[in-house]
């Protein structure tokens, strides 16, 4: 029996794990962290052996391969002495796909990739297709290829992922856009960077789609350089194109193949530039999934932003509140303080789960002006951050009211305040839920 051993005890590497146990493989998790308790639970419930606050060489190298979650580098010791041994190291969506025939819409960027992936989620749903939701978004696409049986996947993957992606093929792959990012992942080298975003195209076959913004000059350089087997179809704001997606007058104009339709701005129900570019995409996609115009249009016009995942609350004088309230975890912090563009007053802490708040440094460094602490004990937040920020620029608070209040006179006109807890939320509040309520509640009162 091989033996397949997942470093990483969240989301992706527990269902990882299940889907190893589902196959029938030697199973074994390690984490050099604490394990949230729901996981470990659930580690339990399917009988996964599994070790948390360190990493037992004697348990690990003796795998015949790895899963390693996303937010592990690779120059994670273990991850080394891994590669030392030649052991073949994977990712979740790597191991997945092996077991999964669904089709499948890949998308990934650096900006819009949430947005994208639920535009596209929702359309799908309206289409009445049989649909999972994974990735970076939703449950593990590995739990879900255990358990579900699904005809469509809509996966938002990150760089991460694809870093030990090798057989991985998608259907239909999207890149939103590909901006300077996280670039300590990758020796402070940006094109290391764009060559792991375009990987998502490496297993295109010439009946497959390949959507991307042609606008961005970055992904347009690359393209330039490699071969892409698969249809090609670009959205653009800036000039026509004879496939794909473009702007003509008040309107986008979707040509794929043979057929053309148009969609009116005024109909989209996501406001702002990059959101056109997230429709466009979405609508691109939803065409060559074979979805018909009238429920493209009508599902581009009905969707909504999905709530406690950065979801846009109000604009007060010229300062953005997002409620990120389900960023639970250093992961999902990570990706809404990434994909943010403006400076942030940010919103931070709760119940710690033994969060390494380390991997987040760089992206506090370059976005965080300020920091807002929203819990009863936030000395880790303070150690992780006061050299950073500087600790004139944090702010301890006991509410969501309080925090609003202390947030919107720390922001300047152009800023963002982002809730975005990094932690569980049971010090002050029941549930992710009821702390996203009451912060949009508060934003309401200003």
């Amino acid at each position: 029996m091989s033996r397949i051993v997942v470093l990483g005890g969240a989301e992706s590497g527990v269902g990882a794990a299940v889907l190893a146990k589902v196959k029938g493989f030697d199973v074994f998790l390690s984490d050099r962290g604490k394990i949230a308790d729901h996981y470990a639970d659930m580690l339990r419930k399917w009988d996964i052996p599994f070790e948390q606050g360190q990493h037992s060489e004697e348990l690990i190298l003796n795998a015949d391969e790895v899963v390693k979650s996303p937010g592990i580098p690779a120059t994670a010791p273990i991850v080394k002495k891994l590669e030392g041994n030649g052991t073949h190291i994977i990712s979740e969506i790597e191991f997945a796909g092996r077991y999964d025939t669904a089709k499948k819409i890949c998308i990934t960027g650096s900006n819009g990739k949430t947005t994208t992936t639920s535009l596209i989620y929702y359309l799908l749903q309206q289409a009445g297709l049989n649909v999972g939701l994974g990735g970076n978004i939703g449950k593990s696409y590995a739990y879900q290829v255990a358990t579900e049986n699904f005809d469509y996947y809509v996966l938002e993957i990150s760089s991460f992922q694809l870093d030990n992606a090798y057989e991985f093929h998608p259907d239909i792959a999207i890149i939103t856009n590909i901006t300077p990012d996280h670039l300590d992942r990758y020796e402070y080298n940006m094109e290391n960077y764009v060559k792991s975003k375009f990987r998502i195209t490496q297993n295109l076959r010439p009946e497959d789609c390949f959507i991307f913004d042609s606008d961005d000059a970055i992904t347009i350089g690359h393209l330039d350089n490699i071969i892409v087997h698969a249809k090609m179809l670009p959205f653009t704001q800036q000039k026509k194109v004879s496939q794909g997606a473009y702007i003509e007058d008040d309107k986008i104009i979707l040509k794929y193949e043979e057929s053309e339709s148009e969609i009116y701005l005024k109909e989209l129900a996501l406001g702002g530039k990059h959101n056109i570019y997230n429709s466009m995409a979405a609508a691109l996609a939803a065409k060559a999934t074979g979805i018909d115009d009238k429920t493209i249009r009508e599902s581009l016009s009905s969707f909504e932003a999905i709530e406690h995942r950065l979801e846009p609350v109000l604009s007060i004088k010229d300062v953005l509140y997002i409620n990120d309230s389900k960023a639970t975890n250093v992961d999902a912090a990570w990706y809404a303080l990434e994909c943010q563009t403006k400076p942030v007053v940010w919103i931070v802490g709760g119940t710690d789960k033994g969060n390494d708040y380390s991997v987040l440094n760089d992206l506090v460094r370059d976005k965080v002006k300020a920091i807002v602490c929203m819990g009863v004990d936030n000395s880790k937040i303070h150690a992780a951050f006061e050299g950073i920020v500087g600790a004139e620029n944090m702010v301890d608070t006991l509410s969501a009211d309080e925090a609003v209040k202390v947030s919107s006179k720390l922001a300047a006109p152009g800023d963002v305040v982002l809730l975005s807890p990094c932690c569980a939320s049971f010090d002050l509040f029941t549930c992710y839920e009821d702390r996203g309520e009451k912060f949009k509640e508060a934003v309401r009162k200003l």
